[in-house]
């Protein structure tokens, strides 16, 4: 794991002024890479890459940026999987010098050209220099795991694996106001904008070609829901089960020990079990969770306890205090580069911290609940569903929608969404299920004069949100997939950023098992009532490896996904008080988009799980962080 940089111009921009820039960019992404540095310029002085190295793979042989006999240069963030199988396919085209993931890249590349991202297993982006055409081709893995961001101006365009190494080459930070209004309605975007307004990531799934100024864009996968009717459970059960083995021992490789997340849950339970028994080296798998003791809605450690003592591996806690929110939210919201997502990164900073003590590599179960469908939502969506086909009499046509009779049994699930219930069913009831999912997610209604939404010139995102919900690559009758879909192709790489910048926070790397091609291609082609046969929700992983986990966590309907007392910490105390100060800043009255003043109003009228004051402290911490910090980067490079 690592962090990578580069500027590419039409025209020499002399060594001096390159070297000194991409350097840096190289300290503000220190943290992801502290164990060596390296800067790479081409003879034209018009091209230049940097590096910093986090060693996991080739810990004497992988220094970057790479170049082969052939003149060819990479700068390359991320692991290569099958990288030894690659090796032997390709060693008779190529005379490998190194043990490292990133040779095989260069060589994939001399052999299949751009095609060689389809060819990797793996989270990676990376940016290679053709020496002999002077193009450069840049690739981002099919989940969007690994970040590339880029900012193009005056015929230069610069890259990075975080914006705050792009940040000192803005001529002004300006926020992009769709993407603000994106996030105002779901706390993420719906494609590749940032909250900047001159800088964008690259697409996952996506490459990229620069040649004379001149940026080409080209899709290189996609995830079709081809549903499988032919086959039984006990298939897609028993396949499951095979192609998961095979990717948790594939992420395991490694030259060092690795460790894992272990949140009670069953993604994450998944993950440790099987890669306890796959890890590639000697040393003990370690697992670290986080709590917050103030009740049991917010203290899942017992369920990570039950875990480890079922598959024997040494568990680390952290019990996360108020203090901790006051001295670390604004490194990260730093370090997340602009907000998204829920106040998960929180939590998720503080174990990382923990797991750095120990290891370099962890393991997460990311992805679980967008491939198999583990989100409560989904099930409020289906029981509305039910009673619509219930009283329309469709209950039986098709077989995308579980029956009423059948779903009651895990309504229990349910008991701490009585509020979100109440809100949704208020308005729209069965409506079209685009509308209804969209109102589902939908967080702008709780946010009135907080915002003020004349200075916002964008429209609802309902049109955007429609074409992903129904994309061409998902069936046009499974309501099912359409939910989990959108939520692969939006909140996914929502989550992916928070997993990235937390654990690279602390120079961790972390790997996500589920996103392993084969696994969520194999996925998109089980019907609706295989991953959520009579609502129970992500039925077919449980059924797959449920040998795997203690029967409190399989018997469990109370998974809250590490729900944080943000909400009753800001009541009192010093979360109060910082909170307060936050928004009584001189600054923060003054914003163009907020009314510091409404916002103050709310602190304190917050349900225990409402998101809208993380929502708004989070904004109101990125603009301190960057907009009024501008020109401190901006002196880095004079």
């Amino acid at each position: 794991m690592c962090g990578i940089a580069g500027i590419i111009s039409t025209d020499s921009l002399g060594k001096e002024k390159l070297n000194r820039s991409i350097e840096v960019m190289n300290q503000l992404q220190i943290h992801r890479g502290p164990d060596g540095q390296q800067i790479w310029i081409n003879p034209n002085n018009n091209v230049g890459f940097g590096h910093v190295r986090l060693s996991i793979i080739g810990l004497t042989s992988g220094d970057q940026p790479m170049t082969d006999l052939y003149g060819n240069t990479i700068c390359f963030n991320g692991e290569i999987y099958n990288y030894k199988d690659l090796k032997e396919e390709l060693k008779y085209d190529y005379s490998f010098k190194t043990n490292s993931d990133t040779e095989v890249i260069l060589a994939a590349y001399l052999k299949w050209g751009n095609d060689c991202v389809n060819h990797l297993r793996g989270m990676f982006s990376f940016a290679i220099y053709n020496g002999k055409t002077d193009q450069v081709f840049c690739a981002r893995d099919r989940f969007g795991i690994k970040p590339f961001y880029y900012y193009q101006n005056n015929g230069v365009f610069y890259f990075a694996s975080e914006v705050k190494a792009l940040i000192p080459f803005l001529d002004e930070i300006e926020t992009n106001e769709t993407a603000l209004n994106e996030y105002l309605f779901f706390q993420m975007g719906l494609g590749y904008e940032t909250l900047f307004k001159d800088i964008k990531q690259l697409s996952p799934a996506h490459t990229l070609t620069i040649s004379n100024g001149e940026l080409a864009f080209k899709k290189y996968w996609e995830v079709y829901y081809n549903l499988d009717f032919d086959h039984t459970q006990k298939y897609f059960d028993e396949k499951l089960q095979e192609l998961l083995y095979d990717s948790i021992k594939y992420h395991t490789v490694s030259d060092v020990p690795i460790g894992a997340y272990v949140s009670g849950g069953i993604d994450s339970g998944v993950i440790a079990s099987v890669a306890n028994k796959e890890k590639s080296v000697e040393d003990e798998l370690m697992a670290f969770t986080g709590k917050f003791s103030i009740g049991d809605l917010y203290d899942e450690s017992m369920f990570a306890e039950k875990l480890a003592e079922k598959v024997n591996i040494k568990l680390l806690q952290k019990d996360i205090k108020e203090h901790d929110f006051v001295n670390n939210i604004e490194k990260i919201i730093y370090h997340l580069d602009y907000p998204v997502a829920g106040p998960g990164s929180f939590p998720q900073y503080e174990v990382s911290e923990l797991a750095a003590k120990y290891r370099k590599v962890v393991l997460g179960g990311q992805g679980g609940d967008e491939i198999f469908g583990g989100y409560t939502r989904y099930l409020i969506a289906y029981f509305e569903q039910c009673i619509k086909a219930g009283i329309d009499g469709t209950l039986n046509n098709g077989k995308y929608v579980v029956t009423y009779e059948s779903i009651i049994p895990n309504l229990v699930s349910l008991q701490n969404y009585k509020p979100l219930l109440k809100k949704f069913f208020s308005d729209g009831l069965f409506d079209p299920i685009d509308k209804r999912y969209f109102n589902l997610i939908n967080r702008s209604p709780d946010l009135g004069n907080e915002i003020r939404w004349e200075n916002l010139q964008v429209s609802n995102p309902f049109e955007k949100f429609q074409k992903i919900f129904n994309g061409d690559n998902v069936g046009k009758d499974s309501y099912f997939d359409k939910m989990t879909h959108f939520d692969f192709k939006t909140l996914l790489p929502a989550l992916l950023q928070v997993e990235d910048r937390m654990s690279m926070a602390h120079s961790l790397e972390s790997r996500v098992p589920f996103l392993d091609h084969a696994v969520v291609e194999f996925a998109a082609t089980m019907p609706a009532d295989v991953k959520f046969k009579d609502g129970s929700l992500k039925m077919v992983l449980v059924n797959a490896m449920k040998n795997e986990l203690p029967k409190e966590i399989l018997d469990r309907k109370n998974k809250m996904g590490f729900p944080v007392p943000l909400n009753d910490w800001i009541k009192k105390g010093i979360v109060h008080d910082f909170v307060n100060d936050i928004f009584h800043s001189d600054k923060a009255k003054s914003r163009e988009y907020f009314n510091h003043n409404e916002i103050i109003k709310g602190l304190q009228n917050q349900n225990a799980f409402g998101r809208k004051i993380w929502g708004l402290l989070s904004l109101e911490i990125w603009q301190q962080q960057f907009h009024d910090q501008h020109q401190k980067f901006k002196n880095l490079i004079k």
